[in-house]
């Protein structure tokens, strides 16, 4: 297996649902490359909430087992899209494909302040499958109202095709070799019953599945067709995933070491159907090659694999490297045990200085932490940069630092970085962080 950056006290030996609870994530588009490793390209939903107009900062997660999931990192932002809505915001649901030596990158993204008569599909690309993403421009030809949700399907033969669509209507087109302009026609798809949106295309056994969100009021379910055509017809088969307990539901399907998987979300960390979590579960057959009803849990899936940990030595700050202020102070509190403790209170911080960014770029943060409450919040900033209130889950107490929230940054070359984590948003206690720059 290739080297992972999770540390081992970050390790997890039996997964969970949601899969990542340090930030806010949604719409999940899963794809294994050619490394062998899985990776979801996810919206985000940025805490405080303020609905889909505030959705930003595309991030990219791996995994080598389905159950250890690492940040690789914001790739792409309305700050790098020149022809975008001046205003940023409304970055919804993306996907990725790979062709030729490129990953492309797709979003939706409107290009003018009337967001919802001005969406583009935006093609953004890179030589890497999570980093490196250069923002290109956007798919020709296509434009206006709810063009949102692209879906492009790289076939057996690399002909290439592109789903998208919302607001009752499901479009669909085969993609030129640039990746970037239509080949022929837009089809309008007809056959599928009460599609809403979050188009889908996965191939099994020679059969094409159209998987897409229904229009269920505030709670919706996925259903499915199936074609022996990439761009149908299409026979409608019915509801494979209930709902989530969330207002919205978005799914992708992917095979992984010989099993399939649906990657959806759900508001169990947050309870606000605009804080979404990505969940997974097994997705199972039937010998016609009809979907078994999906069965969501908690507990997650089992590891795929056993991983094997050869990471570069971390680089770890304990309370002793930190400076507090606002009412946190540094006490025992356990034998043999100091942590920064006050972040409950109003105005209070403690501040990492001196993190050693090795050559610059990406580099993975993990906090380590006890608290009682369900979810407690902390205000993440690097350099003076803010990136948004980040989750710190449940450990049953205020002092078993089991606790590991994980976020992946952008650093400085040299030792003069800073990681501030303001408090103020429910008791928490923090023995330290370890810092991984990614150097590659």
């Amino acid at each position: 297996m290739s080297n992972s950056k999770i540390p081992e006290q970050a390790l997890k030996t039996k997964g969970s649902n949601p899969i990542v609870t340090t930030i806010f994530t949604a719409d999940p588009s899963a794809h294994v490359w050619d490394d062998g490793k899985i990776y979801i390209y996810a919206s985000h939903d940025m805490d405080p909430a303020r609905g889909c107009d505030l959705m930003d900062r595309y991030h990219v997660f791996s995994s080598e087992d389905m159950v250890n999931w690492l940040d690789e990192g914001e790739i792409l932002s309305s700050d790098g899209v020149a022809w975008g809505r001046p205003e940023g915001g409304f970055m919804w649901a993306p996907d990725c494909a790979y062709k030729n030596g490129t990953y492309y990158f797709y979003y939706p993204h409107p290009s003018g302040t009337s967001w919802n008569d001005t969406w583009k599909i935006g093609v953004a690309t890179s030589d890497q499958p999570a980093s490196g993403f250069v923002d290109q421009g956007y798919v020709e030809g296509l434009g206006g109202f709810a063009l949102i949700d692209p879906c492009v399907l790289v076939d057996d033969d690399q002909r290439a095709y592109m789903y998208y669509g919302g607001g009752g209507i499901c479009l669909g087109l085969e993609l030129d070799e640039d990746m970037m302009s239509a080949r022929g026609e837009i089809i309008q798809f007809e056959g599928i019953e009460d599609f809403h949106e979050a188009a889908w295309v996965f191939k099994r056994n020679g059969l094409y599945y159209l998987t897409y969100a229904d229009n269920l009021h505030a709670n919706n379910q996925m259903r499915y067709a199936i074609s022996e055509s990439p761009l149908g017809p299409w026979t409608y088969k019915g509801i494979f995933l209930e709902p989530t307990g969330c207002d919205t539901t978005h799914g992708s399907v992917a095979q992984f070491k010989g099993k399939w998987y649906l990657f959806y979300h759900n508001q169990v960390v947050s309870g606000i159907g605009n804080l979404r979590s990505m969940c997974i579960d097994e997705l199972e057959f039937n010998d016609d090659g009809t979907i078994r009803m999906v069965l969501q849990t908690k507990e997650g899936l089992a590891p795929a694999d056993v991983l094997t940990l050869a990471h570069p030595n971390p680089n770890d700050y304990s309370v002793a490297n930190c400076v507090v202020g606002g009412g946190a102070t540094i006490q025992q509190v356990a034998d043999n045990v100091e942590a920064i403790t006050g972040l409950e209170l109003p105005g209070s911080y403690c501040h990492f200085d001196h993190i050693d960014g090795s050559t610059g770029g990406r580099a993975a943060i993990y906090i380590h932490h006890a608290t009682e409450q369900y979810v407690t919040k902390l205000r993440l900033q690097v350099n003076d940069i803010d990136y948004t209130l980040i989750n710190a889950m449940s450990t049953g107490s205020l002092t078993n630092f089991t606790g590991c929230a994980q976020i992946t940054v952008q650093l400085e070359a040299g030792s003069n970085n800073t990681i501030k984590l303001a408090g103020g948003n429910g008791a928490i206690n923090i023995i330290g962080i370890t810092v991984i720059p990614f150097n590659y």
